[in-house]
């Protein structure tokens, strides 16, 4: 990574990465709207500031209950402390989130893993639910048919 890819003064300084940083700004905002880059700048310094507060406080809070490691528990109670009481109900929910695509991703990985098991068949037919899903989610959940189905339907029926 190219360090000028990276908002932050030194190797020592946490950073986060300017591309993504960049991205979600422009997400959040309406397409109408540009953010001047001295202004993306500085909303990277503060999401810096505001994970590294965050942090700093997880972590006296985690110490005050004689623990090691920070627990997300930790956080939640971080961010009560430090007066950001309403959103701790969306970062939870986030987090619920995120344990729950995580507990999915590694059970995909787990039949991936023993996907020597499947047959050619079960093989192949999985393959195709897959595209079809992937179809659907470009498609924004239209179903659109299969090459093998519309050559089908295009083709005069012979047999009569």
């Amino acid at each position: 990574m190219d360090p000028m890819d990276i908002v932050g003064k030194s190797k020592e300084d946490a950073s986060l990465p300017k591309a993504t940083m960049t991205k979600i700004i422009k997400e959040m905002l309406p397409a109408d709207v540009r953010v001047a880059r001295d202004a993306q700048d500085l909303l990277i310094e503060c999401c810096v500031e505001f994970i590294n507060l965050i942090s700093s406080e997880s972590n006296e809070v985690c110490n005050k209950e004689d623990k090691r490691t920070i627990a997300p528990e930790h956080v939640l109670k971080a961010l009560q402390v430090l007066g950001f009481g309403e959103y701790v109900e969306e970062v939870y929910a986030a987090y619920e989130q995120h344990r729950y695509e995580t507990i999915q991703d590694s059970q995909r990985s787990v039949k991936m893993n023993t996907g020597a098991e499947m047959t050619e068949e079960e093989a192949a037919a999985e393959q195709q639910r897959m595209f079809a899903e992937a179809r659907a989610r470009m498609n924004g959940g239209v179903s659109v048919p299969q090459p093998e189905q519309q050559l089908d339907t295009q083709q005069p029926n012979l047999q009569s």
